[in-house]
């Protein structure tokens, strides 16, 4: 049996890396890669465990074991000869040697605990942005040499994770933070033991870079014109991360328009703040300007007017350890301490009202509560809506706030972010839709800032001009 690369399925194959991500167009190989490398290093290493993993097990099961290119057609000359033998029934396929593929599955956080005990020398996620950071950390710390002895060209280079993904789904956030931004494409870094001590790289990979596809289907690129999004076009035509196709706002989300330079708020228009809280997950604290329809000073030096109603998001305080969707767990106290700190930093001490906040944290137990403790440290809040049907609702108004402001010329309230808002920027844009309910956002997502904007819509009761838009 011959096995084929193309040049850049062929460095992801020979890099010296322990932890990589080859991918971000469609059509770029990811899973022939996988395939063929799997195969190479069962051979090669006696008593070797792949785990090939993809979230659904339909999924696996169409994309490595059926068709023209899958493990069955790639391995039937050895299967004839009683060198490999697929197990249907558990999965995996076994070579003569003792290696072993196992094709497997993980579609809830729960079942990550399945692998416990698992001894994984080789790991692979095909379409890691579907899969959260929980599953991932939880599956990367099962990968072990144990008592196997790989071969001295093959000294540091096992255990070995070999992910393929394009942008998008629940999980983009965090893969994008965690290989394509933490360093320039196909540098290997060392990474620290809290980020599992491996070498880690981003391999990009395009439709270029496949040319079976190009040859075999010429007029595959055609169709990714004609998905019609121009954002999901360009995600998968050219695996651009700084956009995500499919998700709840990409359609409306313009960042020229909807992004401002910090300005003086007018004496008038009113301030506020919203919470969402949270304490392994990260918390979010929003401070509001909401506009009166008095003229405003923008950054430079022009007036403009907004309509009554729209809102800016002057300042937030995201409480993240630096990794997505990682929280603080810091005590009620000391984000009441901080929110008192950051609105004298703000200058708007004096002027913040109390805005909604997550409706959990007036909940209490032995007569306290997390609102309670707050207010003992001079933070009061209002219980956010969270009534039925509430979530799409904000949702709604909410698209119909960013459509206001990209119009031409405002005639509804919308919505505005200061640039200095950064933890919005980088969260909101990227939101997935639930493939449960494509009117919800998914909630395995880094969804807390957009939960929070969404208490701070629907607290607007002051107008009655905004309606849904419809999705």
């Amino acid at each position: 049996m011959e096995l084929h690369l193309h040049p850049r399925q062929t460095e992801a194959f020979l890099s010296t890396a322990t932890e990589i991500l080859y991918g971000g167009a469609a059509g770029g190989g990811k899973s022939h890669l996988m395939r063929t490398a799997a195969i190479a290093w069962c051979t090669a290493i006696p008593g070797l465990q792949v785990y090939i993993f993809r979230r659904i097990s339909d999924d696996l099961a169409k994309n490595h074991m059926e068709g023209p290119t899958g493990f069955p057609a790639m391995l039937s000359e050895w299967i004839e000869q009683g060198h490999a033998k697929i197990n249907w029934s558990k999965n995996s396929i076994e070579f003569w040697n003792g290696a072993k593929i196992h094709l497997c599955h993980c579609q809830y956080e729960k079942d990550r605990f399945k692998y416990q005990g698992a001894e994984i020398h080789v790991l692979m996620i095909d379409e890691l942005t579907h899969f959260t950071d929980v599953i991932y950390r939880y599956l990367r710390g099962r990968c072990r040499l144990g008592g196997l002895r790989v071969p001295a060209q093959y000294l540091g280079l096992f255990p070995r994770i070999v992910n393929g993904s394009n942008p998008g789904g629940v999980g983009h956030n965090w893969v994008k933070a965690t290989f394509v931004d933490q360093a320039a494409p196909m540098v290997i870094t060392q990474m620290a033991k809290e980020e599992g001590g491996m070498r880690r790289q981003y391999v990009p990979a395009k439709l270029a870079d496949n040319p079976t596809l190009t040859e075999t289907d010429p007029d595959y690129v055609d169709r990714l014109e004609g998905l019609g999004n121009p954002a999901l076009v360009k995600a998968m035509r050219d695996g651009d991360w700084n956009i995500i196709a499919g998700g709840m706002f990409d359609d409306l989300w313009d960042q020229e328009k909807h992004v401002l330079k910090p300005f003086a708020i007018p004496a008038s228009w009113r301030i506020d703040r919203a919470f969402d809280w949270g304490s392994s997950k990260p918390f979010s604290v929003g401070f509001w300007a909401e506009s009166d329809g008095t003229d405003a000073i923008m950054a430079d030096g022009t007036k403009r007017a907004f309509p009554r109603g729209t809102l800016f998001r002057i300042g937030e305080w995201y409480g993240w350890n630096g990794r997505p969707n990682e929280g603080l767990k810091m005590s009620d106290a000391g984000i009441a301490d901080g929110i008192v700190t950051h609105q004298v930093d703000m200058g708007i001490q004096d002027r913040v009202k109390p805005g909604p906040a997550d409706s959990s944290i007036f909940d209490e137990t032995n007569g306290d509560s997390p609102a309670k403790i707050q207010e003992r440290h001079k933070v009061r809040w209002e219980k956010a809506d969270k009534s039925p049907g509430s979530r799409k609702r904000g949702w709604s108004l909410l698209r119909g706030r960013l459509q206001a402001s990209a119009a031409a010329r405002m005639e509804e309230p919308g919505i505005f972010v200061f640039e200095s808002c950064r933890q919005f920027i980088r969260t909101m844009p990227v939101l997935p839709r639930s493939e449960r309910d494509p009117d919800d956002i998914d909630t395995d997502a880094e969804d807390h800032i957009a939960d929070e904007v969404r208490y701070r819509i629907l607290a607007v009761k002051r107008i009655t001009t905004v309606e849904p838009l419809r999705m």
